[in-house]
């Protein structure tokens, strides 16, 4: 049983469900960590994957609901196995083994006391490698402070400007000014990106958005807010890699790819902005092709 589950606030919602009996809140993550696999991840950012890939970690369970997840199975339907926070922790350890770039820590949120534990009892065995926090960045501050000196590189998204989309997709009424603040705090805690002489991120925040179809003035508004409030040198993925899938079928607006000229007007504001420090995504033409093809860096 761990302290701060028994009256869980670990996320913006606090639920305040008792999780060390078994009760569940809104991302229905119990006391136990749930992971549905871990991996050697090549696709992602070339500054996280490199040529030795990234050491994923995919959680279980997501306090968001958004209706266009690409691994919904996971987020959304709970799909993994519970393990211990000692077999975590070997995890951890057979990733470096494997001798990946980082330990990538996918959607954790729901876990971050088992994970502190977990991490704890790794870098206790040798475990030395970056650890990279990969968010919704629907996160508390004070659940983020939690994490200082144990997470090396943050990697939040950063999804709506507009809350409205935040509740007609995700189920959330606050998500950008929650998500702003925990990613200010995430600069607070390490700084612009630091990278080593092959170019992999040891230290730093990279902040990801994915375009939706139909939705380029949040997109905009995204990218208006990254240029104006965060530090010139911080880094930026723009992702194109959405395509309809789960509930996103059934939505009109969103049951489609992003059409070319989307893209290129998207581009063009990246330009027009000067944001000229991380990765663009290239746009796939086939809906199986939402794997990240990045044309550019900085």
């Amino acid at each position: 049983m761990l302290q701060g589950l028994e009256k869980c606030k670990i996320c913006p919602h606090e639920c305040q469900v008792n999780r060390n009996k078994e009760k569940v809140g809104r991302c229905r993550a119990t006391d136990k960590v749930r992971i549905a696999l871990y991996s050697t991840h090549d696709f992602e950012e070339p500054c996280i994957s490199g040529e030795k890939g990234s050491g994923t970690v995919f959680f279980s369970n997501c306090n968001l609901n958004c209706i266009y997840c690409q691994n919904f199975e996971i987020s959304q339907l709970g799909k993994g196995k519970d393990i211990t926070i000692e077999e975590l922790a070997d995890i951890f350890l057979k990733q470096q083994e494997k001798g990946v770039e980082n330990i990538n820590l996918v959607t954790p949120t729901s876990y971050v006391l088992q994970m502190l534990e977990a991490i704890k009892i790794a870098k206790r065995k040798g475990l030395i490698i970056p650890i990279v926090y990969n968010t919704n960045a629907y996160e508390k501050v004070e659940t983020l402070k939690l994490l200082e000196g144990y997470i090396d590189i943050y990697l939040p998204d950063l999804k709506y400007a507009e809350d409205s989309l935040g509740v007609e997709y995700s189920n959330i009424n606050d998500y950008f000014e929650i998500a702003t603040e925990a990613i200010q705090e995430m600069i607070r805690q390490v700084g612009i990106p630091k990278l080593n002489e092959k170019g992999i991120m040891q230290k730093g925040v990279m902040v990801r958005h994915l375009v939706l179809p139909n939705y380029l003035e949040n997109s905009k508004k995204v990218l208006k807010w990254i240029k104006e409030d965060l530090p010139s040198k911080i880094y930026v993925s723009i992702m194109a890699q959405y395509f309809p899938t789960y509930q996103a079928k059934k939505v009109k607006k969103l049951n489609r790819k992003l059409t070319k000229q989307e893209w290129q007007e998207i581009q063009e504001y990246i330009e027009e902005l000067g944001i000229d420090n991380g990765y663009v995504q290239e746009l796939g033409e086939h809906e199986e092709e939402y794997v990240p093809k990045w044309e550019f860096d900085k």
